[in-house]
């Protein structure tokens, strides 16, 4: 999506906010079609791209950690991240869900939402999960409990706990824990989970949230063969019902679960393909893959 399109579209949502008689639209008050406008706060799709960056930089005591990087994702797309230490990857996802703010670019979520006017926690209130490699749950709890509180709820944790989940959220978290491999383990205490079984509790207590972005930062790192395999299976089976961006340097995962792979180096994009088409890319082999 170019910015041009991103400027018309907000120029015709102003125009829609500004009629005078509520409910109108371009097209006479019928149903809106692709190109309607997007309510306050709702993530529009209709041009195609559910992220949009484009020539994004930011600098740390004079290092330029992000240094020109343009790149877009398509709604319900698995796209993969690759690439050395160093490249950007964690500060590009520091960006885009605002605990770091860049020196200048442009980075939407959807058509009309500008992600660098919202702070770190309306952003994820918009619908954008993210998942750090190290899980964080609350041990002392069971699985279920855990779920309970991370469903998308204004109460406090002390309330949450306390209050009674009606059938439409039992529902939800138990397809959640059908999702996450999880369903056998309810009332276990999430302390003794495996290190795979926490990470998808993480991931299930994101996904209770129902977030339309997911970023995943290095998900199968420390998981055995086993659980490697089945974290593959979610995501494929979590694609297209979420946008997932993964980071991982598992070559093997990103091939089992991959379809287009984007390679950053230095704060940029160095290549996009194919697993198989930037893995012959000779720049890749030279900065990340060796030979």
């Amino acid at each position: 999506m170019t910015p041009d399109l991103l400027e018309e579209g907000l120029r015709r949502r102003e125009q829609v906010q500004k009629a005078p008689m509520p409910g109108r639209t371009e097209s006479g008050g019928r149903a809106a079609g692709f190109g309607r406008i997007a309510r306050a706060g709702e993530v529009d799709t209709t041009h195609g791209r559910i992220l949009y960056l484009d020539d994004v930089r930011v600098s740390f005591d004079g290092f330029k950690a992000i240094n020109g990087l343009s790149l877009d994702i398509a709604p319900g797309e698995l796209r993969c991240i690759i690439g050395p230490n160093g490249a950007g990857k964690t500060t590009m996802m520091d960006i885009i869900t605002g605990k770091t703010r860049p020196d200048s670019g442009t980075v939407f979520f959807g058509s009309t939402i500008d992600l660098l006017r919202y702070r770190e926690a309306d952003i994820a209130q918009l619908g954008i999960g993210r998942k750090f490699q190290k899980p964080t749950v609350f041990e002392a709890l069971s699985v279920f409990e855990n779920l309970e509180l991370s469903l998308k709820t204004a109460k406090g944790v002390g309330a949450a706990v306390a209050a009674r989940l009606n059938g439409e959220q039992r529902n939800r978290l138990a397809e959640v824990l059908v999702t996450i491999h999880l369903q056998d383990h309810v009332n276990q205490t999430a302390g003794t989970l495996s290190h795979g079984q926490k990470q998808w509790l993480e991931i299930g207590m994101l996904l209770t949230q129902e977030p339309k972005l997911l970023l995943l930062d290095e998900p199968v790192a420390g998981m055995t063969d086993e659980e490697t395999e089945r974290t593959a299976q979610l995501f494929l089976s979590l694609k297209g019902k979420h946008s997932l961006m993964v980071v991982e340097h598992d070559m093997n995962f990103i091939r089992t679960i991959s379809e287009k792979v984007t390679v950053l180096h230095e704060g940029r994009v160095l290549a996009e393909g194919t697993l198989a088409q930037v893995q012959a890319d000779e720049r890749v082999i030279e900065v990340y893959l060796g030979r």
